[in-house]
């Protein structure tokens, strides 16, 4: 059967008019995605943590006796110098009275020792009198023993006797002596309050600053009644200001004296830097916001920045550290946010001409935001962030940016 020509036309019209709307109902939209670009550049890896600030050399200055801490001559933010300021005076506490208990007790120890002393030196006198006896009777027996009518054996027993009563006299006098300062003690126990000393000036205490500095903190400043050992004030260059930072342990390990961290957060417009000094050598346990156990140790800085850059900074004052670990200038990386697991490897999705292509990567170290890239990746190569499950390898996609 033959067809016209206009037939034919209609017949191919259909027929592309089917396939079009085949495709159009068949077609799958490009996924919107971000992407990043692998570049190649410096990287850094940190370890972060929050930190305060500390006066280098700080002076504490304590009560040296128990008594009453006068009204404090200096303030928070005095300049003392060393051995001329006082920055302390403590009256030192007078004799309380005894009660009528503790009277008769003290008596009672006065009248023992007195008793005590006696009884030594009657043991005394017992012993000076034997020591006589021993020493007459070690003369004869020296005599006899020249003319040859007593033995050697009768010389030693002697000798031997005579050197008993000299030890049992040195034994006496000690014990004369204990009792001297047993009586001088139970006296002192019975000594009253003078009330005649109303001179206060005459019996305080007064503490000069033992180093050049700043009053940092004082205790109180009104009269108050201290013991020995109580604080009184705090005393410090805040010019010679460190940090110090509790880091975990398994970072700590990590980390080497000399290693540089850039202290944040401390007030001012830019970042500035300190030196690692020193980890302690004892880890301390401590419970996270979350309630973990950690194991977490001091770590302390000197601050490089000059004092001109970092006005206003003090003692105390709080700051957050991101202490670098490793570091290097030509590092090819990507965004942590690019890469995904692919069973026990990495993987990421590459835009090429619009279509993903998963490519398996290897990675190396990582910080906060980037992740280095040893094998997989090219510079300049674009790879979508935020995979969703949208995405698969051979699916069409289009930057969020160029809609």
């Amino acid at each position: 059967m033959a067809y016209s020509n206009r037939t034919l036309v209609l017949f191919g019209t259909g027929f592309a008019l089917i396939a079009g709307l085949s495709f159009i109902s068949f077609r799958t939209d490009p996924v919107p995605v971000d992407l990043a670009v692998v570049t190649q550049g410096p990287m850094q890896v940190t370890i972060n943590a929050d930190g305060k600030t500390q006066v280098r050399d700080l002076f504490e200055v304590a009560a040296p006796v128990s008594g009453t801490a006068l009204r404090s001559p200096v303030a928070e933010g005095d300049r003392v110098v060393a051995g001329e300021t006082v920055v302390a005076v403590v009256q030192p506490a007078s004799v309380a009275f005894l009660d009528a208990r503790s009277q008769m007790q003290a008596e009672a120890a006065l009248r023992e020792a007195e008793a005590a002393r006696h009884v030594a030196q009657a043991d005394l006198k017992q012993a000076e009198e034997t020591a006589r006896f021993a020493q007459s009777q070690f003369a004869r027996t020296q005599a006899l023993l020249n003319r040859g009518v007593t033995s050697v054996t009768r010389m030693e027993d002697d000798s031997q006797r005579l050197a008993v009563a000299e030890a049992a006299i040195a034994a006496a006098q000690a014990r004369i002596e204990m009792a001297d300062g047993t009586i001088e003690r139970a006296r002192a126990t019975l000594l009253t309050p003078d009330p005649g000393n109303t001179q206060a000036d005459a019996c305080c205490v007064r503490i000069v600053a033992p180093g050049d500095g700043v009053v940092l903190s004082v205790t109180a400043i009104s009269e108050r009644p201290v013991v020995t050992g109580a604080p009184l004030l705090s005393i410090g260059n805040p010019s010679q200001l460190e940090l110090v930072a509790d880091i975990l342990s398994k970072d700590a390990v990590r980390l080497s004296p000399g290693a540089l961290a850039y202290v944040d957060r401390w007030g001012g417009d830019r970042p500035l830097e300190a030196r690692l000094v020193r980890i302690d050598p004892k880890a301390i346990t401590k419970v996270s916001a979350l309630g973990i156990e950690e194991q977490r140790v001091d770590a302390t800085f000197d601050l490089v920045t000059p004092i001109e850059e970092r006005p206003g900074l003090g003692d105390g004052f709080a700051v957050f550290l991101r202490i670098v670990e490793w570091q290097a200038d030509d590092v090819l990386q990507v965004p942590l946010s690019t890469v995904f697991r692919e069973n026990e490897d990495w993987a990421v999705f590459v835009e090429i001409d619009g279509v993903a292509e998963k490519r398996a990567v290897t990675l190396g170290r990582r910080n906060d935001t980037t992740v280095e890239v040893i094998s997989g990746l090219l510079v300049g190569e674009k790879v979508v962030a935020h995979p969703s499950d949208e995405i698969a390898a051979g699916a069409a996609l289009i930057e969020r940016s160029a809609l």
